[in-house]
C-alpha cells in the first residue's frame, strides 16, 4: 500500500459516498485510475464494506453501555447477543470476564431489562456510557496528522 493508497483510504472513511472523479481530483489521479485502486483494495480485503453512520439518538436509543461479561456458556451466550436488537457490538477478550459488548438502548431502564436477560448465561458488569468526548476515530489519519506522525515518508 503506497501513499496515494493511503490518501484514498482517508477519504474513503470519512465520506464513502464520494464520486470516483472527486476522489480522483482529491488524490490527483484520473478517474479510471482511482476506481481500478478502490477495485483493488475492495478485492484485497483492505476495503470491507461502506457503511452509513446513523445518529442513535434519531433513532431512540438514548442510552449506550458497554458491559463486561463473564461466561461458561459461551454458544448459548453468543446466540442470545446475535439474537438482540441491542448488542452492537461483541469482542471476545483475555482476563477476568471474557466478552465485552457494546449495547445501545432506548434508556436505562431498557439496559436493566438487558442485564435481566443476560442473568441466565452468567455474570456481568454494566458500564454506562455518560458521553463520548472522542467518538470513533479513523483508522488512517487526516494527512496532516500523517505527517506529523512521519507516516508519509
Amino acid at each position: 500500500m503506497d501513499h496515494i493508497d493511503k490518501q484514498i483510504l482517508y477519504y474513503l472513511q470519512s465520506q464513502a459516498r464520494i464520486s470516483m472523479t472527486e476522489l480522483g481530483k482529491c488524490v490527483r489521479l484520473s478517474q479510471p485510475a482511482v476506481t481500478e485502486r478502490v477495485r483493488r483494495m475492495e478485492e484485497s480485503g483492505t476495503i470491507e464494506e461502506y457503511r452509513t453512520m446513523i445518529s442513535p439518538e434519531k433513532i431512540g436509543k438514548h442510552a449506550a453501555a458497554y458491559i463486561l461479561f463473564h461466561t461458561r456458556e459461551c454458544y448459548a451466550f453468543l446466540d442470545f447477543c446475535r439474537s438482540s436488537p441491542d448488542v452492537i457490538e461483541c469482542h471476545r477478550i483475555s482476563g477476568e470476564h471474557n466478552y465485552l459488548l457494546k449495547v445501545m438502548a432506548e434508556s436505562t431502564r431498557s439496559l436493566e431489562e438487558f442485564g435481566n436477560q443476560c442473568d441466565k448465561y452468567g455474570t456481568y458488569t454494566i458500564l454506562i456510557v455518560m458521553s463520548s468526548p472522542i467518538g470513533a476515530r479513523s483508522l488512517i489519519p487526516s494527512l496532516e496528522e500523517a505527517n506529523v506522525l512521519g507516516e508519509l515518508d
